[in-house]
Formats: structure tokens, C-alpha cells, sequence
């Protein structure tokens, strides 16, 4: 039955109080209305076994659904659970849910700003640093970059801090020359810092804010010790690689391991240190035996090595191989280095025998043989590798104590399960020039599904190419097909990128969005091509363009940075974290950032809106309400009288969290879906 059908049997009312919840519940099924009481991180549970036994009902018969029907888990937390639109089921009855706010409500989905994590200090601790190393083998791409990620969620939840490193063997000197089919996207940092985008992995799941100095690069160890020996720093002495190279490694982790990165004073208790590639590759060699010598400079007690390999499962029968773990395991002891834990990756869950198995051939406890199946979503990994016991194993390895930190775990299962409860769809249109590798486009692609859980929807992402959606593919089969999937879609984005490729189908689409009034975000390429598309169109320059596409354009609405670099590539261009001055407060953008008028977002582009035409643009309905400190760069524009049209030059994925998404996402999967912003007026 359809809920608006449905007839209220009863009724709960929610209190909010800043720590706990109390639940009061008035139905024919009870004597007289019952109050229970429950800490805000408590999963819910509890409550609803003691409801049902209080009912006469079985266990399985009390249970939370969304307003679309979706079932929410039992192991979710109560600041989860308890928002508007909730529905209490007790067997057949249905129960209204109200809410009595006592105080501002935890919202740990709250959209994140400036801000976004406490300063109280907290002293120095007097144990030693711990590193945790997480190497790979067999193959490249096997999740060493989540695993060392859940593997801080894990030591965050043991109530220690944490901090990552991640070793590239490359030999650029950082990730910003680098194409995105060649190593996926390139990840911004707040300093500027073009990197992995594996620190991406470790900023979303940890909540850090590295710097550029945690991405080592064989590029910078090398530049630094060049550097070194022309300033006559070795005295004279043969530079090698052993032990100079070596010792430079050395001293770079140490260095970078003490710098706090959770926003709070004094040092981090642990280090995870992620060596990019796989055993064996012969530039990582160098790195390998740093971490050999590192192991006695600092004591074997204090680092713990997990060593993430491939355990193929061939044949009708699903048999599991471990043979190219043990080859990959005696490759890296024959290096020096003897792994504490293996992860092994799989299709399916490991059996007894063959964790077993790889106990007797790999020198480690087949308790610490850990089997990391494909799963429903990220968010279970820890959750897999916590079932495992290794928490307890890798604290009794490192000689730590547990300090358990219960709500932060409660609330990182919680997302996992609400991740998989959520059944009503919301599609969004990602129009780039790199979708044939999702990975090109992955703090994108997070940012979404970030937002989408907090507006309680299953996320489809349509990817399309934008170079089938030009005007010179017309009378091809992929144009026609391609814009019926933008015609289907709730929303549309299109992110940033580089080149002429493509570009006509992107302003094509920018123009579709405007004119049929769908919910559009443009990311800073994306603000670049809706300009573009605003001049052809509004104001009626027909050969509008960029300078960057065509240099001699007679309306260059987008134009190069004076600041810019045309000769020298790497690290040329605007980047790192830049304040956005807000105009006005009675904006989409202010209110998605709560209120605020300034905010830090991070940059990364060398052309920028040509100032002298954003008075004609404003004043047909383009309205630039976020520019730089200065006013003179344009950051944010709105188009009047459009549900959702928002285009921003700077890259705000880079700072989504699970659970504290990207205001500008949410704004977009709110507009797609239809649904009021959380505590936010409706869009107008």
C-alpha cells in the first residue's frame, strides 16, 4: 500500500538532545506509552528488539523504513536513523515519527565548509611513532590504496591518530603532468600539491588534509639529493643508492610521519606508508630496501607490514590458487622484507584450507591471512577486515593498547549499511573526455555518491563521452543514443579537464541544461563551457570560445592567467586551497554552505572568465555570485530563474567526505531528486 494510504496505528516521538535520543511510543499494542532512552551512537537495534518484545512481536517485525520504502538496518546508529520522512513498522501497524528538536541536530551527513574538524590540542603522546607498510604483488590495481585507508579506520576506531604516505616509484616528480588514462586523476591537495589519487582515498576515509611532502615520488627523492650533492653536501663521496638515496627515503618518512594532519596539535600515533606498484617492478627496488634498513632504525616492534596480493579462483569448481602469493612473498623476503599480515584479494570469501595453506608457504600465522572478497561498497571493507580480528592482531603486533572509540565505528557501519538499503534511484549525466576510465574522474564520482547518501538515494551514473555529442556526430548512432541518456537523466555534470577535445558536446550540453531547465553543476572546465555556451547564445557571440581552444577568437570569454606558464607544465597553474567571496546570502551556493559568505575550496586551472564580460552576462541572468578576494576573479555563477544551474571554477570534490559531502554535489542530487535540502529552503 502506498504510504500516503497508510493509516497511523500509533505514533513516535524523537527527542534530540545533544548526546542521546529518547524514544517515545504510543500504540494499541502497548498498555500505556513507553519512553526509552539511548546514547545518539547506540545502533538502533536494541530499541527495536526491547519494541518488540514490549509488542508481543517478533524481533524481525519491528524495523525503520525511508519514505520510499527502503528498510534501514538494525546495525545503523540512532544519529542516523532519526531524520524527517522515517517510518516506525510494528508487524502490520504503521507508526508516524515526529520530532521534538531539543537541540541542534547531530548531523554526521552535515555538508562539509570551512572548518570542518575541531582545534582543541591534544598533547603529545610518549610512545614511539608506529608505521604500518602495505605493499602489493602479483598485480597492479588490487586495492592497496583502500586497504591502507580502512586499515586508519580501523586504528582512528582503536582511538589513535593517524597519518598516510604514498610512495610512487615513478620518476615524476609529481602526479600534474601525467594524463588521466595513464594513472587516473590527478588529486589536489590543500598546498597545491598535484598527487596520487590514492591521498584522495585517504583524505575521504580518514578525514586528513595531507600536504604535497606525502606523496614521495622517485622524481623528488632524487631532485633532493642532486640538490644536495651540488651544494657539496656528501663532502666529496660517490652518491649512490645505498646509502644515499636510501637515507634520504628514510629521513623524508620520519619527517613527514610527525606532521599532524587531523587538524589537532602534536604528532599522529601511527603512519601508513602505501608503496605504490608491485614487488619486483625495478624502480621500486630502491624504496623496498629503504624500508628494510627503516625497519631496524626505528625497531622492529614499531612497524607492522601487510602485504596485499591476488588469490585466483579458476575452473567450474572455484578452485583458489595461492601460488602467485607465495612467489610474490618469497620475491619480497628475498628483499629483506618479511610481511606480518597477508591481504588477499578474491572473488570470494577465502576457505580455512587455503589460508591455511598459504600460512605453511608464507612465514606468516594463518590468523593473519586475511581474505578481502569483492563487497556491495568501499565502506565494508574495514568492516571485512575488522571481522577478521585484525585490529586486536595488528595492536598486539605494534605493542599498542586499544582505546576503542565506539561511535566513530558505529557511525562508519552505519554508512556501510545505508549505502546498501537504499533503492530509489537518482541519475546523473557525467558529460567528460575521459570516461572510458572512471578513475580519470574519481573524486567526481565519490563527491556523488557522498551526496547521494545523504539524500537517500541509489546513485546511477550515466558516463558519456563528450565528443559524440557535437554537432559534426549528428548522423552518427552514438550521438543520438548519447543524448537520450542526458534527456533520461534527473541531473547533469560535467567535470574538469584539458584540450579541444570533446569541447563542442560539452557546450552543447550546457546549453540543453539551461534552455530545458535540468539540474546542472559545472566544475571548473564544466563553469568554463557554460560561459562559453551564455555568450553564443544569450548574448549572441556566435564565435565566443576560450583562448586555450582557439587563441584568436574574437570573444574570449575565457582567457589565460597572467600568472600562467605556457613553456614549463608541472606546477604552472593556480592550484591548492583559494578563498571564494560570496555576493550575496539569498543564493543557492550560500545556503549549501550553510550560511556562509567565505569559503576555502581547492584549485587547480590556468585559464579564467574574461572580466569585461561578465556586466553583459549578469545582466541577462549569468550572475557570477562567488568571486576571488580580489573581485576580479570569477569562482561561482548561478543562472536567475533556473532550478539549479551552478557552475564553479574551483574543484570541490576534492574535499567531499562520506560523511560530510560537497555542498555544490548535494545541491545538484537535491535538485535531481527533488528534495529539500536539509534544513535549507526549497530551491526556487
Amino acid at each position: 500500500m502506498p504510504r500516503d494510504l497508510e493509516v497511523p496505528a500509533g505514533e513516535l516521538v524523537v527527542t534530540l538532545e545533544s548526546d542521546h535520543v529518547e524514544l517515545q511510543v504510543t500504540s494499541s499494542k502497548l498498555p500505556v506509552p513507553l519512553v526509552y532512552c539511548y546514547a545518539l551512537t547506540d545502533t538502533v537495534g536494541a530499541f527495536l528488539t526491547e519494541l518488540a518484545k514490549d509488542m508481543g512481536l517478533e524481533a524481525t517485525a519491528v524495523r525503520v523504513s525511508t519514505a520510499s520504502g527502503a528498510t534501514l538496518s538494525s546495525t545503523m546508529t540512532h544519529s542516523f536513523v532519526w531524520k524527517p520522512g522515517r517510518v516506525l513498522r510494528a508487524g502490520e501497524d504503521v507508526l508516524d515519527v515526529s520530532f521534538v528538536q531539543v537541540q541542534e541536530e547531530v548531523d554526521t551527513f552535515a555538508p562539509s565548509s570551512v572548518g570542518r574538524r575541531g582545534t582543541t590540542p591534544r598533547s603529545v603522546s610518549a610512545t614511539r611513532m608506529k608505521y604500518i607498510v602495505v605493499t602489493g604483488g602479483v598485480v597492479s590495481g588490487l586495492g592497496k590504496g583502500v586497504t591502507a585507508s580502512s586499515l586508519g579506520v580501523l586504528m582512528r576506531s582503536s582511538g589513535f591518530r593517524v597519518t598516510s604516505i604514498k610512495i610512487d616509484p615513478y620518476l615524476n616528480v609529481d602526479a600534474g603532468t601525467m594524463s588521466p588514462f595513464e594513472h587516473g586523476e590527478v588529486f589536489v591537495l590543500d598546498d597545491g600539491g598535484e598527487a596520487d589519487l590514492d591521498l584522495g582515498n585517504y583524505e575521504r576515509f580518514n578525514d586528513l588534509t595531507l600536504t604535497r611532502d606525502h606523496n614521495i615520488t622517485t622524481g623528488k627523492i632524487y631532485s633532493h639529493c642532486l640538490e644536495r650533492e651540488r651544494r657539496g653536501d656528501y663532502l666529496g663521496k660517490t652518491v649512490q643508492v645505498v646509502p644515499h638515496v636510501t637515507d634520504c627515503i628514510m629521513e623524508w618518512i620520519e619527517r613527514v610521519a610527525h606532521m599532524p594532519t587531523d587538524g589537532l596539535a602534536g604528532r599522529p600515533d601511527v603512519c601508513i606508508i602505501e608503496l605504490g606498484g608491485t614487488v619486483g617492478d625495478i624502480e621500486s627496488m630502491p624504496y623496498v630496501e629503504a624500508l628494510r634498513q627503516f625497519q631496524f632504525r626505528i625497531g622492529r616492534d614499531n612497524i607492522a607490514f601487510f602485504h596485499v596480493s591476488l588469490v585466483p579462483v579458476l575452473g567450474a569448481v572455484g578452485e583458489e590458487k595461492t601460488k602467485p602469493t607465495q612467489h610474490s612473498v618469497q620475491a619480497l623476503r628475498a628483499a629483506g622484507l618479511s610481511p606480518d599480515f597477508l591481504v588477499c584479494r578474491s572473488t570470494q570469501p577465502l576457505t580455512k584450507a587455503c589460508k591455511q595453506k598459504l600460512a605453511n608457504f608464507c612465514h606468516v600465522p594463518a590468523e593473519h591471512c586475511l581474505g578481502v572478497h569483492d563487497l556491495s561498497n568501499i565502506y565494508r571493507v574495514p568492516l571485512l577486515l575488522h571481522s577478521q580480528d585484525v585490529t586486536k592482531n595488528c595492536l598486539q603486533r605494534l605493542q599498542m593498547n586499544e582505546r576503542p572509540r565506539t561511535p566513530l565505528w558505529n557511525e562508519w557501519r552505519a554508512l556501510a549499511e545505508l549505502v546498501d538499503s537504499l533503492d530509489v534511484p537518482v541519475t546523473i549525466a557525467v558529460v567528460g573526455k575521459y570516461t572510458d576510465l572512471c578513475d580519470a574522474y574519481l573524486s567526481v564520482s565519490k563527491a556523488l555518491y557522498h551526496s547521494a547518501s545523504k539524500v537517500e538515494r541509489k546513485l546511477v551514473i550515466e558516463w558519456i563521452e563528450s565528443e559524440t555529442l557535437g554537432p559534426d556526430r549528428a548522423d552518427t548512432e552514438d550521438y543520438a543514443t548519447n543524448w537520450e541518456r542526458i534527456k533520461k537523466a534527473d541531473g547533469i555534470m560535467v567535470p574538469g579537464g584539458f584540450g579541444n577535445r570533446g569541447i563542442e558536446g560539452k557546450i552543447a550540453t550546457a546549453k540543453y541544461a539551461r534552455e530545458s531547465k535540468k539540474p546542472y553543476l559545472g566544475v571548473c572546465l564544466g563553469f568554463q563551457v557554460a560561459v562559453i555556451e551564455f555568450a553564443r547564445n544569450v548574448l549572441g557571440h556566435e564565435a565566443a570560445h576560450s583562448t586555450e581552444m582557439v587563441a584568436d577568437t574574437p570573444h574570449p570569454v575565457i582567457i589565460f592567467m597572467p600568472e600562467g606558464s605556457k613553456t614549463h607544465m608541472g606546477g604552472t597553474m593556480r592550484l591548492g586551497a583559494r578563498r571564494t567571496v560570496l555576493s550575496r546570502t539569498d543564493c543557492h551556493t550560500c545556503r549549501l554552505y550553510g550560511g556562509l559568505t567565505a569559503f576555502d575550496e581547492r584549485h587547480r586551472h590556468r585559464y579564467e572568465v574574461n572580466i569585461e564580460y561578465v556586466p553583459a552576462m549578469e545582466a541577462k541572468g549569468l550572475e557570477f555570485i562567488g568571486r576571488d578576494t580580489t573581485g576580479e576573479r570569477m569562482e561561482v555563477f548561478e543562472v536567475q530563474g533556473h532550478p539549479y544551474m551552478v557552475g564553479v571554477q574551483y574543484h570541490p570534490e576534492f574535499k567531499s567526505r562520506p560523511l560530510k559531502p560537497s555542498p555544490v554535489f548535494y545541491g545538484l542530487i537535491c535538485a535531481a531528486a527533488r528534495v529539500k535540502p536539509d534544513n535549507l529552503g526549497p530551491f526556487q
